[in-house]
């Protein structure tokens, strides 16, 4: 995997190749907030729901955003959750929620447990405890360009200073590792930016910023504030700089499954995935998102039971005003 910066975890090379296919799609399956319980029968819709998306739609990737587990044993509930999308046989990844090291296991021996189950394709972490990590899309010709750029964000937990209350922020770390990523990959592409996706658990808090905004056009469900950290670090900017990042897709806060653009990049969240072991007022499924080879541009829509999809979109096209 190509990883670039202090803060990313750098292999030699990617070691799954993901390729747009002869249609020149790319297909991604979001499950956000599982809040698996190990044994407990509430949990069981959840793996229903996670079958039932993956074989409808045979996606190319699946990301989980975070909150995966929600009880002891943290490991076997892990398992648990990503064997079923292993059963599928997709390359898959994920981040982690605010809840998923409070059962009992550290975040770098949940992250090697999610390295060990096949398909799983997130880089050897080496000594950091949770590295944010870039995958590349190649393109449909078989000659291995880059084509597409997906980034994956540790969104951490809770305020780490006592005067702030409230969710962590992305540090200024994390912003500056992005920003040399991205200009790595926009040299390497001869100096235009790679079309690119975001994915972490908790929003940015541009999300509240666009979302009370009148004159945006927001689609799906809003049902709560975006719980999204007090301070702001400036990763959103950083994107919009950059010029790759053309949506963002997080998760945990259970009653939104809505998207809004942003100055030009897509705020989104995933549907909750969980069952009845958390407070929801949706029932579940999961986002897809289907990127288009050599276009900044991307459909995507909600997964439910039973087939049923709603809110199709197509960025920035459903959110332009004519």
């Amino acid at each position: 995997m190509l990883m670039m910066g202090l803060g990313f975890s750098a292999p030699k090379a990617q070691e799954t190749s993901l390729t747009f296919d002869e249609k020149g799609e790319f297909k991604i399956v979001q499950f956000t907030d599982v809040h698996f319980k190990y044994g407990n029968q509430a949990s069981d819709i959840a793996l229903e729901r996670i079958d039932e998306v993956l074989s409808a739609e045979s996606p190319d990737l699946v990301v989980l955003t975070g909150d995966v587990i929600f009880s002891p044993p943290a490991d076997k509930g892990l398992r648990t959750v990503l064997e079923r999308v292993s059963a599928h046989n997709v390359p898959f990844v994920m981040t982690f929620g605010n809840h998923d090291d409070e059962q009992g296991m550290s975040r770098s021996q949940l992250y090697d447990i999610a390295r060990s189950v096949k398909g799983n394709i997130q880089p050897d972490r080496g000594d950091r405890e949770s590295p944010d990590y870039m995958l590349t899309v190649k393109s449909s010709d078989g000659k291995g360009k880059d084509a597409a750029a997906l980034y994956f964000f540790d969104s951490h937990s809770y305020s780490p200073r006592k005067d702030v209350e409230g969710y962590a922020w992305m540090t200024f770390e994390q912003v500056a590792d992005y920003r040399g990523c991205s200009a790595k990959l926009t040299e390497a592409n001869g100096g235009t930016p790679l079309p690119s996706l975001a994915f972490f658990h908790i929003p940015l808090p541009e999300y509240n910023q666009a979302a009370a905004d009148e004159g945006a056009i927001l689609i799906g469900t809003r049902m709560e504030k975006a719980c999204a950290p007090a301070l702001n670090t400036g990763m959103f900017t950083a994107m919009k700089e950059a010029g790759d990042v053309m949506g963002m897709f997080v998760g945990h806060d259970h009653d939104n499954d809505y998207t809004v653009m942003w100055h030009g990049i897509l705020l989104g969240y995933g549907r909750y995935t969980g069952g009845n072991t958390v407070y929801n007022h949706l029932s579940n499924g999961a986002r897809v998102i289907v990127l288009k080879e050599g276009q900044r541009t991307f459909d995507t829509w909600i997964d439910l039971k039973g087939g049923e999809r709603k809110d199709y979109t197509v960025y920035p096209d459903s959110y332009l005003k004519k």
